[in-house]
């Protein structure tokens, strides 16, 4: 067995392709924050097929942490020289193995903010870019106004503060190229909001603004903000998964990545100061990203919550073992082509019909072994986002919404903190609290858990939806998680 460092690359086994670059010639060009999974499967594995071509050799990955848990992402990388595996698992179980090299270096904000805004400020540095998860742009998920109440927010904005937040961070790093003439980077979000880049824009132009204003006015004209679609399924690095890449592949790797074969990036091509050869990788660069984000949006991610809390309910902990359930399959499909899909425009070279039934294959593939338990974590960031605008619309239109008001319902039932065989749910989420108390009141008041402003809005207001969730609620708890979807699929429509 191998353990993976720069020196030790010619010895990994013939079949693992590495790098066929020198990584000594490398220079960072992007400085990324949040180096997770996902990242390490799309972004860095894209910048890494281009390097294995002799292009974007200037476009080198500075990973940055800022959470306090991500100092375990750089001491892994630090010990690999940025390296990595990435495991691609094809649903036939077949698996490929591959060393990715696009991450150069890892600094840790904690330990040194000022070494990560000097690296932001420098002129080498053309692309920031954002996987800081759908809570981390620090908007209300009523009002959508940035938070400026946040304590650490409010500890950045202290005069002479050492930045602790990426706002604080990249704010610092836009004032000093400002003040030296220089042209900004671009700010480049790969996470799962609508309209990513648009949100990244407010988000730190209203930073800015409680910090000065001139400079919020600045940033607002200056930089540039893409928008995007990523995707593919990516889910958390087990013990199996290290132990696998060791006895398969023979490489001691402390974190690899196991990902899906699918993977697509949606990409509107605005950037300040220049961009990697991206559709050379096999990036679509394209002037409106819109409708690609909300058909992903709206079929995958609120897909994934369409299943999560019913399969855990129903006793599943695996995604491909409630998939490949005929009745869960079916309640997914009925969702998406009676509700998603009506509030979609079309998608430019994209059969939506053929997109649903593939993104069931998708869920299915037993290989990646997704967990229930990661959908269903973060649930008051991603509901709200992906599901309830799918009802809003339909609330509007006249359009079906009783099975996606069943999984707001599921939700409700799901933060209960018991399932249906009276085990402990752990429920993670940064609203956990507030929701299991709120769940725990439903049986004597059914509406106590969408009675929440916070995060349902004026839902709660709507006669129509109302009706549709206490039925699903009921029979939640009168009949349990299989029982209701049965009767959501049946011709009727529940």
């Amino acid at each position: 067995m191998t353990a993976l460092t720069a020196a030790t690359l010619t010895d990994l086994p013939a079949e693992v392709p590495r790098p066929t670059y020198d990584r000594r010639r490398l220079s960072t060009g992007i400085v990324h924050f949040g180096v997770g999974g996902f990242h390490r499967a799309h972004q860095a594995m894209y910048l890494d097929r281009l390097m294995n071509a002799g292009k974007a050799l200037d476009w080198a990955i500075c990973g940055v942490g800022v959470m306090p848990a991500d100092r375990r992402m750089k001491e892994a990388l630090d010990a690999q020289d940025g390296l990595y595996t990435l495991v691609v698992k094809a649903p036939d179980g077949t698996m490929e193995a591959r060393v990715i090299g696009s991450i150069r270096e890892y600094l840790f904000a904690p330990d040194d903010p000022e070494t990560v805004v000097a690296k932001l400020a420098d002129d080498a540095t053309r692309i920031v870019s954002l996987t800081v998860t759908e809570g981390g742009y620090n908007f209300s998920p009523v009002t959508g106004e940035f938070d400026e109440s946040n304590p650490a927010v409010r500890h950045d904005l202290q005069p002479g503060a050492s930045p602790t937040t990426t706002f604080g961070l990249i704010t610092e790093a836009l004032a000093r190229r400002r003040d030296r003439g220089a042209p900004p980077f671009t700010v480049m979000s790969c996470d799962n909001i609508q309209g990513n880049g648009d949100a990244a824009r407010r988000s730190f132009v209203a930073f800015a603004r409680l910090r000065d204003p001139g400079l919020a006015d600045w940033i607002a004209r200056e930089v540039s903000f893409p928008n995007c679609m990523v995707d593919r399924i990516t889910p958390v690095t087990t013990e199996e998964d290290i132990t696998e890449v060791s006895g398969r592949f023979g490489i001691e790797d402390r974190w690899p990545v196991v990902c899906e074969p699918f993977t697509q990036w949606v990409l509107e091509d605005d950037f300040t100061v220049g961009r990697p050869p991206f559709e050379e990788a096999g990036v679509q660069l394209v002037e409106d990203v819109e409708p690609y984000e909300l058909m992903k949006l709206r079929l995958l991610n609120a897909s994934h919550q369409a299943l999560c809390y019913f399969g855990h309910l129903a006793g599943y902990r695996l995604v491909h073992e409630a998939c490949q359930d005929k009745l869960f399959a079916a309640f997914l499909l009925a969702y998406m082509d009676r509700e998603a899909t009506p509030t979609l425009e079309p998608v430019p070279g994209i059969d939506l019909t053929g997109y649903q039934h593939n993104l069931i294959d998708r869920f299915s593939n037993a290989a990646v072994r997704d967990t229930i338990a990661r959908l269903c974590a973060e649930s008051s960031d991603r509901i709200p986002k992906w599901l309830l605008p799918v009802i809003r619309h339909n609330l509007a239109s006249g359009g079906e919404i009783h099975r996606s008001a069943a999984v707001v319902a599921s939700w409700a039932r799901y933060a209960e903190g018991v399932d249906e065989q009276g085990e402990p749910i752990t429920v993670v989420d940064p609203l956990r609290d507030t929701l299991m108390a709120n769940a725990r009141r439903q049986r004597e008041d059914p509406l106590a858990f969408v009675a929440n402003r916070q995060l349902f809005g004026d839902l709660i207001d709507d006669a129509r939806f109302v009706a549709a969730y206490r039925r699903a609620l009921a029979s939640l708890h009168r009949n349990g998680a299989r029982a209701t979807l049965e009767q959501l699929v049946a011709p009727a429509g529940g």
